[in-house]
């Protein structure tokens, strides 16, 4: 229970944190803010300070910063359709944005507390396409197919997206054969084609990596590696995307809803219990990281009724001068919300059918 209770604050952290992003700037550019809410559906509790309702919701997933004059003309000057066309983008763009700042400051966390995995070999094993190379374990994989590695997990994620394809692998040999030293290295460029094994049900190229993790040594260093981190998840939220629609991917593996989500966090903050406070903390701030960066990229697409799409209409208005006429976009915005709806329940429904 403990475990679902965790997950459920993480989730509702997320959410919190976006909408407290449009909530801030709406204060900040005068508009009336009618209810703040976390959750959705009934409201559990609420009270009212000013003009604005802060309630909690029975179902904790999703929340709402309701704005006056936001999806209908109003006369009132604190009508966010009133306000000046930069106003409103900043308030729109908000929420995302405070996603991405609480993805960072929860990969500062990580940063700090285990630093950042390595692209370093371990080994090669026989009988794979990299055996025929020359690498050895202690190189330092650097680039593959011109794209530059940092760690590990990219060439993960190279090697997911580009299954089977030849790749050019750039890496780095210690001129006196260990790192400790620091000193020269040789550079060097080996091509390799991955074979598909029936085992691991996809392509391998056969090299293992050491689980090897290294922290900054400096503030901008820890910066920078905090920095990478968001960038990973953005990178691969869109390649999950582009996956998903070339159809490399089953839609029911790219896309998990709130009970699917909170199950995941609640299964791995579990396994992660035995090992201590650490652990589960670490855990947790992967979770926050992970769903901040891809809510923020979710939510910035262009599709109707989420922060994209009304963004899309808001520059549209900048770019000519004047709005388009509200009605039509809200016709627009609620066919959106029609089919935002009918996702939300065919995931709903594989998610618990994921779960029985």
């Amino acid at each position: 229970m403990l475990n679902i209770i965790l997950a459920v604050l993480v989730f509702g952290l997320v959410v919190l944190v976006h909408e407290f992003g449009h909530f801030l700037l709406a204060k900040i550019n005068g508009i009336g803010v009618v209810e703040f809410s976390i959750g959705m559906g009934p409201r559990l509790c609420s009270f009212q300070k000013g003009e604005t309702r802060y309630s909690i919701k029975i179902l904790p997933f999703g929340g709402s910063c309701m704005m006056v004059g936001e999806d209908a003309d109003d006369p009132d000057p604190k009508a966010f359709n009133n306000k000046p066309v930069l106003g409103r983008i900043s308030v729109i763009f908000a929420g995302p944005f405070f996603n991405f700042i609480l993805a960072f400051l929860f990969a500062i966390v990580i940063v700090l507390s285990i630093g950042q995995d390595t692209a370093y070999v371990y080994g090669v094993s026989e009988g794979t396409p990299a055996a025929e190379t020359d690498l050895m374990p202690g190189d330092k994989v650097v680039e593959i197919n011109g794209q530059k590695i940092r760690t590990y997990r990219d060439i993960m994620l190279y090697m997911m997206s580009h299954s089977g394809r030849e790749v050019e692998l750039t890496y780095q040999r210690p001129a006196d054969g260990s790192w400790e030293n620091g000193g020269d290295y040789e550079e060097r460029t080996i091509s390799i084609t991955p074979e598909y094994s029936p085992e691991a049900g996809t392509y391998l190229m056969g090299i293992s990596f050491y689980n090897i993790y290294e922290k900054p040594d400096s503030i901008a260093g820890i910066i920078g590696d905090s920095l990478y981190e968001v960038n990973y998840c953005i990178r691969s939220t869109f390649i999950s995307l582009k996956m998903l629609f070339t159809k490399q991917i089953a839609a029911d593996e790219a896309v998990a809803g709130p009970v699917r989500i909170v199950s995941m966090i609640g299964g791995t903050v579990g396994e992660s219990r035995e090992a201590g406070g650490t652990a589960i903390l670490l855990t947790l701030s992967y979770w926050c990281l992970i769903l901040s960066a891809s809510l923020g990229i979710m939510n910035l697409l262009p599709i109707p009724a989420l922060d994209g799409g009304r963004l899309v209409f808001l520059l549209i208005e900048l770019v000519r001068g004047k709005p388009i006429d509200s009605e039509k976009e809200g016709m627009v915005h609620m066919a959106g919300l029609a089919c935002l709806m009918a996702l939300m329940v065919i995931v709903l429904f594989n998610d618990i059918r994921s779960l029985l």
